[in-house]
């Protein structure tokens, strides 16, 4: 299993144990809010199969956040560019936490540690995270990790999300 460790935290990659606190986490609207609506389970395993057949494709997948005593926390990671999309190849840095887990600096945390894996571990000289304009929470961690906005890379899906994008330097 392979495994990141940060002062508060272990990221690494998914076990089958994950899946009713992935699910539990992908049912509240709260933490949905920016995806058009909650994830069934069904959904939501899916999703959680295609982080596990990432990881095993690429070297490199969202990954589990569980605090010291194990509880699941979220996830932080990376997952490729899907082909045809806009900013082209490259790699995506992205988190969702539950609810009692924002606001404690775990996507911050996690994130730093998951850039420095791609950058020392992976050989990726760049990596992009995206979010809608009005994800301001999402853009706080972004800054926080130091990565740059570059409005030159912005984009318009043709259902209309729009996405605003940032870069590492």
């Amino acid at each position: 299993m392979e495994i990141l460790q940060t002062p508060r935290l272990r990221l690494h990659t998914w076990r089958d144990d994950h899946r009713d606190a992935f699910a539990a986490m992908h049912a509240d609207p709260e933490v949905m809010w920016d995806a058009t609506a909650p994830l069934s389970r069904a959904e939501s395993d899916a999703k959680l199969d295609r982080y596990r057949a990432a990881q095993d494709r690429h070297g490199f997948s969202r990954m589990a956040i569980e605090d010291p005593a194990g509880r699941f926390l979220g996830y932080v990671g990376l997952l490729p560019i899907a082909p045809g999309h806009p900013l082209g190849e490259g790699a995506e840095i992205g988190w969702r936490l539950r609810r009692d887990a924002w606001g404690h600096g775990y996507a911050s945390e996690g994130a730093t540690a998951v850039l420095a894996d791609a950058r020392d571990h992976l050989g990726l000289a760049r990596v992009y995270a995206f979010t809608a304009p009005d994800n301001l929470r999402s853009q706080a961690v972004m800054a926080r990790i130091g990565l740059l906005r570059d409005e030159a890379l912005d984009f318009t899906q043709p259902d209309g999300w729009r996405g605003w994008v940032w870069r590492t330097a």
